[in-house]
């Protein structure tokens, strides 16, 4: 009869111990906010919160709520909670980021060519006040603008804390400036279209005492903008015994080459994959 009444006493202390030392964490909690563990039972107890960038140690009383300071849980992630009396107990709970306050953009490339495919991409991440990366998904619009003129529009929602989009190059070289908004948050990039490689090079010539001068007409892409300065252009001269080729930058949009030589000569001319006319300069009288 003693040892059933003893089995029974402990069996009842061990149930008033668990309920002594039990405790619910918040089933959510955000960024910069009081949070609140509840307890239950008497007595004190040792309470200990870790979590990024914090370690806190506090004596407690069982049955009293414990407060979690907003600066304890400034920054998002998993957080222990462990009470101590004679036993200990622990669970996790997390804490999510708070409403984006910061909106980080990044555009790819700078510089890019006119009608490109695919050549101009931009992500975009927000982040709380605390810097925490917000991982709610939440919906960025994308906007690129050449002058008043509108090239690209597009809403793109965030998965893992990123949107992002891709998009081709406009026509007309120029500045582009790329906005990525959200609510009341925006950041602007700029990227800068240039003329694409030279489309339609023809050129003309004339014979001097040195030899030939020939020059390019004007040189424009296939949309019509002026090819940048110091692009090169090739000038290969072909006679009955020999082969001759001058590389001149073009300048002003023009690129011109003097070639030397006094017999008949073929002339044509390229820059990168693209070819012109060809010209024939008889010999010299």
């Amino acid at each position: 009869m003693y040892r059933i009444v003893l089995i029974a006493f402990l069996i009842g202390a061990a149930i008033c111990l668990a309920r002594a030392q039990d405790f619910h964490v918040p089933a959510s909690a955000t960024a910069g906010e009081d949070a609140t563990i509840s307890t239950t039972g008497s007595g004190k107890a040792t309470f200990y919160l870790l979590g990024p960038g914090v370690s806190r140690k506090t004596d407690v009383s069982l049955g009293e709520e414990i407060h979690l300071q907003a600066q304890e849980l400034r920054n998002a992630g998993a957080y222990l909670a462990i009470v101590c009396s004679s036993t200990c107990r622990g669970a996790g709970f997390y804490v999510t980021a708070a409403k984006p306050a910061i909106l980080t953009f990044l555009v790819h490339p700078s510089r890019v060519p006119v009608a490109q495919g695919d050549a101009v991409s931009g992500v975009a991440l927000p982040f709380d006040q605390f810097h925490n990366l917000v991982l709610t998904p939440v919906t960025v619009n994308f906007q690129l603008t050449a002058g008043n003129a509108p090239i690209f529009s597009r809403q793109v929602r965030t998965q893992d804390g990123a949107a992002w989009f891709r998009t081709s190059s406009g026509k007309s070289a120029g500045v582009v400036q790329v906005l990525a908004s959200l609510d009341d948050l925006s950041a602007r990039r700029a990227v800068q279209q240039v003329a694409s490689d030279p489309c339609n090079l023809r050129i003309k010539g004339q014979r001097t005492a040195v030899g030939i001068l020939v020059e390019t007409e004007p040189v424009h892409d296939c949309a019509g903008n002026v090819v940048p300065d110091g692009t090169i252009v090739s000038f290969t001269a072909t006679g009955s015994n020999s082969r001759s080729t001058v590389d001149a930058p073009i300048k002003k949009g023009v690129a011109r080459a003097q070639i030397e030589g006094t017999g008949e000569a073929s002339i044509s001319v390229a820059s990168g994959v693209v070819m012109g006319n060809e010209l024939r300069i008889g010999a010299k009288p």
